[in-house]
């Protein structure tokens, strides 16, 4: 698998009710969630059934060719699901996330992991930063509150985490707590405006969308997050985790050049996002037939 203290309160959500009769709740936008899934099954329907229902009117999930019964849940739960014919790469199912959650009218999309590491309760306050008119993106932040440890993270990420954050905001003159959350909140202007399609198929995406962000002048908000670690979670290898890092120093480093006028990097280009082309994935024909609405049941 794959600073700002107060939030709003989420409420829980309701048994029953179909999202798309409970629609537009802060400030009239439609509020999507986007679960971008690989081997998730084991956590699938706890984080799904979290998702405030008041607040969100939609769910998406693509997925990467998993191995296990993703899929199947997905289908059991009425979540309206996309398939890849193979492995793509975290990276290329945020494309595939994004590209698709934009066809459905989205206002605001939450990007939140089906592993349940994330509190599907905060997204009541991503949304809402974003609806406000205040912040472009909203990032729920493991770091603010504290209690990253607690939660679990292995002390190497922790370490790692705090080192690459200072040294990204030395780099890019931002102040953000951390740049590795997976629980974002993002306005449908940024991902329409920001050039996703030239970033990573890998993990470094993530990375890459805030360093795209940052140098075209978006403004970012963020949300303490609890966050749990345990064998069901999402987490990456070591030697995965290695790449990833220098990954993010040359990402964060492009947006120093390239202000700097020393260099000229495609991933800062100024254009549009282009949607991913071909027939690498198709939409899940069962679940889209089914209920018809997506709901959380009893």
């Amino acid at each position: 698998m794959y600073g700002i203290y107060d939030s709003v309160v989420g409420a829980a959500a309701m048994p029953g009710v179909p999202r798309r009769d409970i629609c537009h709740m802060l400030n009239g936008m439609k509020i999507v969630v986007v679960m971008p899934a690989y081997n998730a099954a084991a956590t699938l329907e706890t984080t799904y059934r979290a998702i405030p229902a008041d607040v969100v009117d939609d769910v998406l999930l693509v997925d990467d060719a998993s191995r296990d019964d993703t899929v199947k849940v997905a289908e059991r739960l009425g979540i309206k699901c996309f398939i890849h014919e193979k492995n793509m790469g975290y990276g290329r199912n945020q494309k595939t996330c994004y590209a698709e959650v934009l066809k459905m009218g989205a206002d605001i999309v939450v990007m939140l992991h089906p592993d349940y590491q994330y509190s599907p309760k905060i997204i009541p306050a991503l949304a809402g930063l974003v609806a406000s008119g205040e912040y472009d993106i909203a990032l729920g932040s493991r770091i603010l509150g504290g209690k990253t440890r607690q939660g679990g993270m292995p002390l190497y990420k922790y370490v790692a985490n705090r080192v690459l954050t200072a040294i990204q905001n030395l780099l890019m003159g931002a102040k953000l707590s951390e740049y590795h959350t997976g629980f974002r909140a993002f306005s449908r202007k940024v991902l329409e405006s920001l050039p996703l399609h030239r970033n990573s198929d890998d993990f470094v995406f993530d990375n890459q969308v805030l360093a795209q962000a940052i140098f075209f002048g978006f403004r970012i908000g963020e949300v303490s997050c609890p966050t749990r670690y345990f064998p069901e979670a999402s987490s990456i290898n070591f030697a995965r985790s290695v790449k990833y890092g220098f990954g993010v120093l040359w990402t964060s480093l492009q947006v120093f050049l390239q202000r700097h006028g020393l260099g000229r990097f495609g991933i800062l280009t100024a254009e549009s996002f282009i949607p991913p082309g071909g027939t690498y994935y198709s939409e899940h024909s069962s679940a889209s037939e089914g209920s018809g609405g997506h709901q959380i049941q009893p």
